[in-house]
């Protein structure tokens, strides 16, 4: 799995004019499922960004995680972040899961984020999708599951 993950004082996601998810401060997650990927890794990455410490404790430092802010998560289902440009301008998708397989996943690690008590809304899976948001920082962190190197 792969996941863009950017630190928000406010994000939302809409379809077809409709709000699908927002949030305040907290995470906004571009989530990819890959081919290879299982249910273990959606629970694994899930939990990676209920404890990653990206929010600035009174010092400054990026000490504090979603639970020590009250942050929520909304998370939006992009396959793109499997593009893969290094042969040519049209990237492949061949690493991206299956829509089956991905939604499966996809809904295993919004379910993790419910199961460990985070906030978290999200977009409609496989489609067209507008997103806005305010990036504080900016800080933007990828992670990966093991399996998409």
């Amino acid at each position: 799995m792969r996941a863009v993950v950017q630190r928000v004082s406010r994000a939302e996601v809409r379809s077809e004019g409709e709000i699908l998810g927002s949030v305040g401060t907290g995470l906004l997650v571009f989530l990819a499922v890959g081919s290879e990927d299982s249910a273990a890794d959606a629970i694994s990455l899930a939990q990676k960004v209920v404890d990653l410490r990206v929010f600035q404790d009174d010092r400054g430092k990026m000490n504090l995680s979603l639970r020590d802010v009250q942050g929520q998560v909304l998370v939006v289902s992009q396959f793109t972040l499997y593009g893969d440009c290094r042969k040519g301008n049209r990237p492949s998708f061949i690493r991206a899961a299956l829509p089956e397989k991905a939604r499966s996943l996809y809904l295993a690690f919004l379910d993790r984020l419910a199961s460990s008590g985070i906030a978290a809304s999200s977009g409609r899976f496989q489609a067209s999708m507008e997103v806005a948001l305010v990036n504080e920082g900016p800080v933007t962190i990828l992670l990966d599951s093991e399996k998409s190197f």
